[in-house]
């Protein structure tokens, strides 16, 4: 894993290499400058910047600074570039002003666009532009994006060329993801040093486009002096999590999953948990449902054990169900009547292993998350709606920040939770908190939670809850990004099912790499 920053991070790990470590700030505007340009050429003008066109929009602050480094090295690679400076010259910050100097010293040109400046010459230049350098504002706003700078920002996106973000989108909100007024629309970002928590966030995926992190010429370890406010998981990380069996593995010991899930109406969600749970290596599932729903599903399934939930006698027949289970998943098109409530409400009293709550078992609760405290190790998993319900808020409000939110639904239920979505988060009451690397929009298909469900589910097993969601992310989201590439990069048209069915040779490559 990778430490993510806040923005107060982020200016505490400068302060610290320039104040402790003895790094000028210019050799960090320097590094950070030429390690963009290399990310630029290799993301928008195909590794070749020799004759390509190119326009960089500074700004008068260090994100300014960092666009006037790309602009030297790119001449210096024979690229032809305008340099375009939002603001008052005079005003440009210190480090920003020794690279002004720079550029101009190389006989490079700056066209100055003063408060109110007319934006024509920007308009006809990035028309002609192969790549559109945005190097406004960096990770320090903090406010909203107005006025003249705005009319800039929406010049920028009226382009046709691609645009490339310096550190990040000018105005997306560092911390949140959230846009602060208006923000650049980039095909592309270079982010230094480490990932900022904006950029893994929904909001970041619509933005940044392809996100590179550019080395700075520090060592990582200052991270240890200035925290972190997040990991970013990575791929190699599921090998700690995911271990190889033994030739004598039995179903038994593989783990027995207990679905209580599904309704009339309401049958493929737990089906597809259950699948998700098998494909991700339990060795047994179990849906517990509704007499109703159950003979509905008796009918398609092979490997998937049912049972019946006992409207007259909810304790009793639960209490079976339960009995030699290792994990349980609950809620996905479960109801949300009195006989559901019943059901889920002993569940959570009762049940002390890994308990995975979704969909109805999260909404039949909405304002009230403290019921989960009964549950000894519950892994919540909403979708923003749900968290909103939770809560008492809107998505809206969810989604402008869903690193609060998460952390606030910890505080309020107990729970490890997993808010699902691009770049999903998973929080735990001990304060650490895991982002997914993976923003997969074919992963935005119905059943898509289920599976996840039936994955963590699996993983609780073997796992202990955090652990095990944190994984059961990981290799939901690399089996979205593993379908797309077979089906040509796609970005729509996966099955929930197809997500299960991709995990064994997922998980067989992930333990091969880790041999390798």
């Amino acid at each position: 894993m990778t430490p993510v920053l806040s923005r107060a991070q982020m200016r505490a790990f400068d302060k610290h290499a320039i104040e402790t470590c003895g790094v000028p700030s210019l050799v960090l505007m320097e590094n950070a400058g030429r390690g963009a340009t290399d990310v630029l050429v290799r993301e928008l003008l195909e590794k070749d910047p020799e004759g390509a066109e190119v326009v960089v929009v500074c700004g008068t602050g260090n994100n300014g600074g960092d666009g006037f480094v790309i602009a030297r090295h790119l001449r210096v690679r024979g690229t032809n570039v305008e340099v375009f400076l939002v603001g008052d010259a005079r005003k440009v910050s210190a480090d920003a002003r020794a690279n002004l100097d720079a550029w101009r010293g190389l006989g490079g040109t700056v066209h100055e666009l003063a408060l109110g400046e007319p934006l024509e010459a920007l308009s006809e230049a990035m028309a002609d532009a192969d790549a559109v350098v945005d190097a406004l504002f960096g990770t320090g706003l903090d406010r909203p994006i107005e006025g003249y700078q705005a009319e800039v920002i929406r010049a920028m996106n009226a382009s046709t060329a691609p645009r490339f973000a310096v550190d990040l989108p000018s105005g997306l909100d560092a911390d949140t993801g959230g846009t602060l007024g208006v923000a650049v629309q980039a095909t592309a970002t270079a982010t230094f040093a480490h990932h900022k928590l904006g950029l893994l966030t929904p909001g970041a995926a619509r933005l940044a486009g392809r996100v590179s992190v550019v080395d700075i010429g520090v060592p990582g370890d200052i991270v240890a002096h200035v925290g972190g406010s997040a990991q970013l998981a990575e791929a190699s990380d599921l090998a700690n999590w995911l271990e190889p069996r033994s030739a004598s593995t039995h179903k038994n010991a593989s783990g027995h999953v207990a679905v209580i899930a599904g309704s009339a109406g309401k049958t493929g969600a737990p089906q597809l948990v259950a699948h998700g749970a098998l494909r991700a290596g339990a060795g047994l599932a179990t849906i517990a449902t509704w007499p109703a729903a159950a003979a509905a599903i008796e009918g398609h399934v092979l490997e998937v054990m049912t049972a019946r939930i006992d409207t007259e006698k909810p304790a009793d027949s639960l209490d079976a169900i339960l009995a030699g289970k290792q994990s349980v998943v609950i809620g996905p098109g479960f109801g949300m009547g009195d006989d559901a409530r019943t059901a889920v409400e002993y569940v959570l009293a009762s049940w002390l292993g890994p308990l995975v709550v979704d969909a109805d078992a999260l909404s039949m609760f909405a304002g009230r998350p403290s019921v989960f405290m009964a549950a000894k190790k519950a892994i919540l998993t909403p979708h923003p709606g749900e968290l909103a319900r939770l809560l008492g808020k809107s998505a809206a409000a969810i989604e402008a920040d869903r690193f609060g939110a998460a952390r606030e639904l910890v505080a309020a239920s107990g729970a490890v939770v997993v808010l699902k979505g691009a770049h999903t988060i998973v929080a735990s009451h001990d304060a650490r908190l895991v982002v997914a690397p993976v923003a997969c929009p074919v992963l935005a298909t119905a059943g898509s939670g289920d599976t996840l469900g039936g994955i963590i589910g699996a993983l609780a097993c073997g796992l202990p809850p955090f652990e095990a969601a944190c994984a059961g992310v990981m290799v939901h989201g690399l089996a979205g990004e593993a379908w797309s590439q077979a089906h040509g990069g796609a970005d729509r048209g996966m099955l929930a099912s197809e997500i299960a069915d991709g995990l064994p040779a997922l998980i067989a490559a992930v333990l091969r790499a880790a041999r390798a």
